[in-house]
């Protein structure tokens, strides 16, 4: 065991061999700002991964209230919603209230699998009932350095700030 051990220490040391990575991760922080209106609804979110061929890889998260609604959060309707109705009731949860949120990814798929290096976009877009729709997207590079992305507010989604470690 001790000489294994020396082995795998002087193979490194040699550069010979690499260590072990730290995994990527990608974090996601939004905000849902406070917007002045006699109605006030909470706006549905859908946060997901597209690859570069612009086919969905995964959904992140998704805050809704009644499903009759989803339809108007556009893309994410057309690429995810209409046509994924479990892996939508999986990933689920409240609409949320005015505030900063902060989501991550750790470059799994939908099926738990980890995606390749390569080019992927991230997007967030939030619709609200008796308001407007916004959609942002980033798109970054998996498995290469660390990246820093920040976006200005839209009329739905307060500033977004995007971090791959």
């Amino acid at each position: 065991m001790r000489s294994l051990l020396f082995t795998a220490a002087l193979l490194l040391g040699l550069g010979l061999i690499a260590p072990a990575s730290k995994a990527q991760e990608l974090t996601i922080s939004l905000e849902l700002p406070v917007i002045e209106t006699a109605q006030y609804y909470r706006p549905y979110v859908a946060v997901w991964v597209e690859d570069e061929a612009q086919q969905p890889v995964r959904l992140i998260a998704l805050w809704r209230k009644e499903p009759d609604w989803l339809k108007d959060i556009r893309r994410f309707w057309r690429k995810i919603g209409r046509s994924e109705t479990e892996l939508v009731d999986a990933r689920t949860g409240a609409t949320r209230t005015p505030g900063r949120y902060q989501l991550s990814w750790d470059g799994l798929d939908d099926a738990g699998q980890p995606l390749p290096a390569g080019e992927y976009t991230v997007f967030v877009e939030a619709s609200r009932e008796q308001g407007g729709r916004s959609l942002q997207r980033q798109s970054f590079q998996w498995g290469g350095a660390a990246q820093h992305y920040t976006q200005e507010a839209m009329p739905e989604l307060g500033e977004l700030k995007i971090t791959l470690n």
